[in-house]
C-alpha cells in the first residue's frame, strides 16, 4: 500500500497561485498564527507532529517551497533562495498574518528569516531548529558528494539517494522510521522530474562569495541583529553532522537573547527524534512570550 503514509498527514490543502504554478500549504486551526518552514529534502509532513498539536489553540500555515511537497515541479524555475523567500513573503502578505511566530528548519530558517526580514512588522516570535542563515562555514563531504557533475543529478534525480540517506542519516532514533512515516518523507518525490528541488537546493548552498546566494546569506546574517528584539527559542539536535552546535552558537552570537534548549539524543531531523518533548518547551515559550492582542 502507497499511501499508508496518508493517515499522518490529516490536513486539507490549499494552494496559492504565484505566476500560474500552484504553492502549496496547510492552513489549520485559528488563532495567533504559527508558521512552519521546512527545509530539504522535506515538506509539511515534517511538521504533521507539531501540526496537530497546535492547530487547537493556534491558526498554524505550513508551506510547501515550490518543487517540494505538494507544490508543482516546474522543471524551467529560478529555485534560489530569493526566489523561495519571495514566495513565502508574499503568502504571509497574502494571507494577511500578523504576530506570526516563525518555526523554521534547515533551509527554512534562511527562507523565514528572510521573509522576517522584509515584513518585520509582521513577526512576533522565532523558534529555530537546526538551520543557518548565514554563509556556510564548511559543506559536509556527504553533500559535496551530491553538487558532483554527472554522479550528482544521477545520485539526487535519479536514485534518490538524498531524501533516502536522510532517513538514517538524520535521525538517532531510526526505529522512528516507521515504514509509513519513510513513505510520507519520499511520497512527493517519487520521480526525475519531481526531485527537481532536491538537487537545486544542493546546488544552491553557496562556497564562495561569487556564488548568488552567498550574498543573500550574508545580508541575512547582517540583518539578524536587527530581529534580536523579538523572543526567540533555539532547539538544537546535537548530534546534527549538517548544522552543528557550531551554527548553534553562531545564532547565539547574533540573538543573544534566545533560549536554548539542546537535545544530546537527536539528530539533523530534530523533530522526528524528539517531538515530544519539543511540544511542551515551544509550548512553554509561546505561553512565557504572548503576543499582544493574541
Amino acid at each position: 500500500m502507497t499511501d499508508h503514509w496518508k493517515s499522518r498527514y490529516p490536513f486539507a490543502s490549499h494552494h496559492l497561485d504565484l505566476q500560474g504554478l500552484r504553492y502549496h500549504y496547510l492552513d489549520e486551526g485559528s488563532g495567533s498564527p504559527l508558521v512552519m518552514v521546512h527545509g530539504n529534502p522535506t515538506w509539511s509532513f515534517y511538521w504533521r507532529n507539531l501540526v496537530t498539536a497546535f492547530r487547537p489553540q493556534f491558526r498554524v500555515v505550513v508551506p510547501d517551497h515550490m518543487g517540494c511537497g505538494l507544490s508543482d515541479k516546474p522543471q524551467d524555475y529560478p529555485y534560489c533562495l530569493d526566489q523561495h523567500i519571495d514566495n513565502l513573503t508574499q503568502l504571509v502578505e497574502r494571507l494577511d498574518l500578523r504576530g506570526l511566530t516563525l518555526l523554521a528548519h534547515d533551509w527554512g530558517g534562511a527562507i523565514g528569516l528572510g521573509m522576517a526580514l522584509r515584513v518585520p512588522e509582521r513577526v512576533a516570535r522565532l523558534v529555530l531548529f537546526n538551520t543557518g542563515a548565514f554563509p556556510p562555514p564548511s559543506i559536509p563531504w556527504r553533500i559535496r558528494v551530491c553538487r558532483t557533475p554527472g554522479l550528482g543529478p544521477l545520485a539526487v534525480r535519479g536514485g534518490n539517494l538524498f531524501a533516502r540517506a536522510a532517513l538514517t542519516m538524520a535521525v538517532e532514533h531510526g526505529e522512528r522510521m516507521t515504514p509509513p512515516v519513510r513513505a510520507g518523507l519520499l511520497a512527493p518525490y517519487d520521480s526525475w522530474a519531481h526531485r527537481i528541488a532536491i538537487l537545486r537546493f544542493v546546488q544552491d548552498i553557496p562556497t564562495s562569495p561569487r556564488h548568488r546566494t552567498w550574498q543573500t546569506l550574508a545580508e541575512l546574517e547582517r540583518g539578524l541583529p536587527s530581529l534580536a528584539d523579538r523572543p526567540c527559542l533555539l532547539v538544537w539536535g546535537m548530534r546534527d553532522w549538517c548544522f552543528t552546535p557550531r551554527c548553534l552558537e553562531r545564532f547565539q552570537s547574533l540573538l543573544p537573547s534566545a533560549g536554548v534548549r539542546r537535545i544530546e539524543d537527536a539528530g539533523h531531523y530534530v523533530i522526528e527524534d524528539a517531538h515530544e518533548r519539543i511540544v511542551p518547551w515551544v509550548t512553554e515559550f509561546l505561553d512565557e512570550n504572548p503576543v499582544r492582542d493574541e
